[in-house]
This record gives structure tokens, C-alpha cells and sequence, in this order.
């Protein structure tokens, strides 16, 4: 079976875990004993988030007075090589050592007109005061919005459109190698007008390209392994629910946060109704029970409406 596993940040920080090198190690390391149990026998595509670490990079560029702070293109792409090399290794510590591993640096087109460019909404960084927002704004044509009772800076994230190194992607597959590609949603990158590939100060949804990746892939599932074991309905009341199974029509009737279940609901929904084919949302701990869809929330086209997990 060709799988694509997109992971989402608990696999590289849990929340409210400082930022060493030391700690996403030992998150990666978590996630490559559940990857390493459905490996073999299958073909393995591994997408992951960068959120936490493209802001540390911003930060500790911008520190550096001498030169100006890295566009977020440059740093997308650092830290694909920065976690792949996690991946790598530690994956390549649990199994054989005949099993070749793969990180791809994967650049990802985006439309320039598209809407998102003219409606930042995607926070990056650190919070700040008001007062220094509002000047980091002006000194370096940021958009910022409320975070709570302090503000961020905001940033496009326009839809991903094409994956320029889907045909290496596809070899190594063939040659039963493990990729890891698309990180953080991959670099984004447009045309400009002379038909020249620049990069884009933005940062595409990592589900929706994980999404994307599985379809130019022709994937036979897609999981989306997040931090909690299922779909939830009611979320955080007594009343909470998991969905066990879901049709993509009426699992998107259910309109879930954008901060949230959002972007992951409907890169599944995005994934089933354009291969007919099944994506699973689940927890990171669960990944070989929902490859034989005993976890998860599974959202099929053979489903109708939505079953609920007993309580």
C-alpha cells in the first residue's frame, strides 16, 4: 500500500515544550517507532509541519543586525533539511539498514493573485506588545493581527497548486526508497512575469499539501496524524463525541475551526472526493491501528452520513 503520513507538530514539539534540539529529537524519535511498524511492506511518504521552527529561524535572523532577516521561502527550506535529517536518522535507527531513506527539498507553486495574498492570516513568530508590533510592521511592511491581548505577525496562505518534484518523489518510491517531502507544506514559490521561479513571503497549509502530495502520488490513503485519537463533535463539553466514520459531504457540514480540525477535515475531504480513495485522522500513537482502520476517524466515499465510536 502507498501511504502518505502527514505529521502534524506534535511530532516535532509538544505544546508548551521549549525548542531544543534535544526535544524534537525525542518527539521525532516517538514518531519514527509508529512509522517503523507500518514501513515494511508498504510505500512510505512522510510530510510533516515546521510552524515552531521557521519562527525560531525568523528570530534568529532577525538577531543578526549585519545582514537583513532570511525570506520565509529560504527559511521553509532549511528547516526541511533541518527535520528530514531528524526523520532520516532516527527511522534509519529502527530499520534495516538495506531500507534507503529521502528528503526531498519540494518546491510548491502557488498562484500569485491568489485571494490569500490580500487577506494575511497565517501567524508565524513570536507575540509581541502592541506598541512593537505596530513598529516591526512599519520597519518591515509586516501585517500583524490580535493574538490574544497581543499581536503577530500574519502572512498569506495561498492554495498549493503543483509539487515541482513530484516526478523524483515518484521514482524513489518505485525503487522502495522512504521520502520525506513537502515540509511545513513545501516551499512555496510562483512565476513572475518573465516565467522565472522565485519564491513567495508565505506559508501553505500543511494538510492541503499534504493532500495535494497524495493525489499526485496516487495514494491509496492518506493519514493525518495529529495529537488527538479521532474527529471530535462537541469538542471540550461533557457532550464530545468521536466520529468513526465519516462521508466527506457530511463531515464537512459540520464547519470545523480554521485554528484547528479545520485544515485537516478538509485536506481528508479534498483527498477522498478527488481519488475516491480513504484518509484517516488520528493520533501520531495510533498510526498502525488506522492503517487497518481499527483508529482514527476514517472519512470514505463508502460511508453514509457519519458513525459515531461507542462512548
Amino acid at each position: 500500500m502507498r501511504m502518505v503520513i502527514a505529521l502534524g507538530g506534535n511530532a516535532l514539539l509538544r505544546r508548551g515544550e521549549p525548542m531544543t534540539a534535544e526535544n524534537q529529537r525525542e518527539n521525532v524519535r516517538l514518531a519514527a517507532r509508529q512509522i517503523a511498524l507500518v514501513a515494511p511492506g508498504n510505500e512510505v511518504v512522510i510530510a510533516h509541519g515546521n510552524g515552531p521552527q521557521v519562527g525560531l529561524l525568523a528570530l534568529q535572523s532577525a538577531a543578526y543586525k549585519e545582514v537583513e532577516a532570511y525570506p520565509l521561502d529560504v527559511l521553509g527550506a532549511q528547516t526541511e533539511g533541518m527535520i528530514g535529517y531528524l526523520i532520516e536518522q532516527e527511522l534509519g535507527n529502527l530499520l534495516p539498514y538495506e531500507v534507503p531513506f529521502a528528503t526531498i527539498l519540494t518546491q510548491v507553486e502557488v498562484d500569485p493573485h491568489d485571494p490569500a495574498f490580500t487577506h494575511p492570516t497565517k501567524p508565524i513568530g513570536p507575540v509581541y506588545q502592541k506598541e512593537d508590533a505596530e513598529r516591526l510592521a512599519k520597519e518591515r511592511g509586516w501585517s500583524i493581527a490580535p493574538d490574544g491581548d497581543r499581536f503577530r505577525r500574519v502572512v498569506a496562505s495561498p492554495r498549493p497548486k503543483h509539487i515541482f518534484e513530484i516526478r523524483p518523489v515518484r521514482w524513489l518510491l518505485e525503487h522502495g526508497t522512504i521520502v520525506i517531502c513537502a515540509g511545513g507544506g513545501g516551499i512555496p514559490t510562483c512565476y513572475d512575469d518573465n516565467r522565472k521561479l522565485i519564491g513567495v513571503e508565505a506559508v501553505i497549509d500543511k494538510d492541503l499539501c499534504s493532500a495535494l502530495l497524495a493525489q499526485e502520488l496516487d495514494a491509496d490513503m492518506l493519514i493525518v496524524a495529529t495529537d488527538v485519537d479521532a474527529v471530535y463533535v462537541d469538542w471540550g463539553t461533557p457532550d464530545k463525541r468521536a466520529i468513526a466514520q465519516a462521508h466527506p459531504d457530511e463531515l464537512e457540514k459540520l464547519g470545523f475551526a480554521s485554528g484547528s480540525m479545520g485544515p485537516k477535515v478538509q485536506a481528508a475531504v479534498e483527498f477522498v472526493r478527488q481519488t475516491g480513495r480513504d484518509a484517516v485522522i488520528g493520533s501520531l500513537a495510533d498510526i498502525q491501528a488506522i492503517t487497518e482502520r481499527r483508529a482514527g476517524t476514517c472519512v470514505s466515499m463508502k460511508t453514509r452520513g457519519i458513525q459515531y465510536r461507542a462512548p
